[in-house]
């Protein structure tokens, strides 16, 4: 699609003389993942200043909408900026529904910068990719991937996909957990990256390589759940006004995101997140974070992705279900790789284990979390004889 109505609409909105625009996936009524804001009796009105509306399709859990205020992501933008060392073009690789795609569009307004979209026909691929990139006019570029990307962009043979990923001053990825190796990987084939953590509710990622950027703070609750602070953070969620209170608190006079993950403050000051609050797992008795059962399988050799998840189990009340990518590269069969699960992870290795060639994926990157749980619920019941339904 042409981005030029969507760059005239959003520029309106941040300059406060238009509507507020809406991005969302389909269903959500959004022509093209985006619209200008159309006001219902049945959502009600947005808050003062609001010139984003970012809207969930809800597939983990339940729909909702996040209000930015022009305030917000012009205190995003600016802290970017500072933190990449100046602004850029950018090229827009993620789908628009997703608050780090909608950032291409507002960093290059606040820039000044046209950003180049990827074809939306031909899907993400290297060679996609690398049309794009060489589409760029600016020496200072950006662009946002999320770890899936990054991984087929290294594993692709062709040089001009290298070159192409080389030219960008920095590739800002995020959205997912990033495996084991890619990191060290992308700095072996002379690619700047750096690594985001935020959500739609800061106005996308504001701790970058573990850091929060300037204005923004990062507290850890009793029960070590992250709390975002700052400019960034937003107005709250139309039309729920319960939710909003449960996630945006005021504290010492600022405004607090109260996230669903958990994490750490290392010996270096840098955060740590260490999974979600709805990730955690009792079985037999032992709380045990599935993220980390499934960084843990990544770390064998053989294994390429992982993703875990609690199952229902008569005898454990929950059991760990893995589905694993294999790296024919490294060798490993299954066998080989529950073995040295095992070993790694004794009583805590997976009791149930799927074998796929790609792991699902939402559009932002993240592993389908709902497809994943029910194919491995399944699976579970099948091979234990229980009656598991749903993870």
């Amino acid at each position: 699609m042409s981005l030029d109505p969507v760059l005239k609409a959003l520029a309106a909105a941040l300059a406060d003389e238009g509507p507020a625009v809406e991005f969302g996936p389909a269903g959500t009524g959004a022509t093209g993942a985006w619209r200008v804001w159309q006001p219902t009796t049945a959502v009600g009105s947005l808050p003062e200043h609001t010139a984003v509306v970012v809207r969930t399709s809800g597939s983990t859990g339940t729909p909702k909408a996040t209000a930015l205020t022009i305030d917000a992501l012009a205190a995003s933008s600016a802290s970017t900026a500072v933190a990449l060392r100046g602004e850029g073009q950018w090229l827009l690789a993620l789908p628009l529904e997703y608050i780090a795609g909608v950032q291409v569009l507002v960093r290059s307004l606040y820039a000044g910068t046209r950003p180049v979209e990827m074809n939306p026909a031909a899907g993400f691929t290297p060679e996609a990719f690398a049309d794009a990139a060489e589409e760029l006019t600016d020496p200072v570029r950006f662009t946002s991937l999320v770890p899936t990307q990054l991984r087929r962009l290294l594993e692709d043979p062709s040089p001009r996909v290298a070159k192409a990923l080389r030219r960008f001053n920095a590739v800002l990825l995020g959205g997912a957990p990033i495996p084991p190796g890619l990191l060290e990987r992308a700095g072996e084939a002379g690619v700047h990256v750096v690594t985001t953590y935020g959500s739609a509710e800061t106005c996308g990622g504001c701790v970058y390589n573990g850091k929060p950027l300037d204005g923004v703070s990062v507290r850890l609750a009793d029960d070590g759940r992250i709390r975002l602070g700052g400019e960034v953070v937003a107005a709250g969620y139309v039309g729920d006004p319960a939710r909003t209170a449960e996630h945006f608190v005021e504290e010492g006079g600022e405004r607090w995101f109260v996230t669903s993950d958990v994490g750490e403050i290392g010996d270096d000051g840098r955060l740590h997140v260490l999974g979600r609050t709805d990730d955690v797992v009792i079985t037999g008795g032992v709380k045990v974070s599935a993220a980390h059962i499934a960084r843990e399988l990544e770390g064998i050799g053989g294994v390429r992705e992982a993703f875990v998840v609690g199952v229902r189990d008569a005898e454990w009340g929950q059991a760990l279900a893995a589905a694993v990518v294999l790296s024919g590269d490294q060798g490993g069969s299954l066998d080989e790789v529950r073995g040295s699960a095992v070993v790694r992870l004794g009583r805590l290795a997976p009791k149930t284990w799927l074998v796929v060639d790609e792991l699902p994926h939402l559009p932002n990157g993240k592993p389908d979390r709902q497809t994943l749980g029910e194919a491995l619920s399944r699976a579970h019941a099948a091979r234990h004889g229980h009656g598991a339904s749903g993870p």
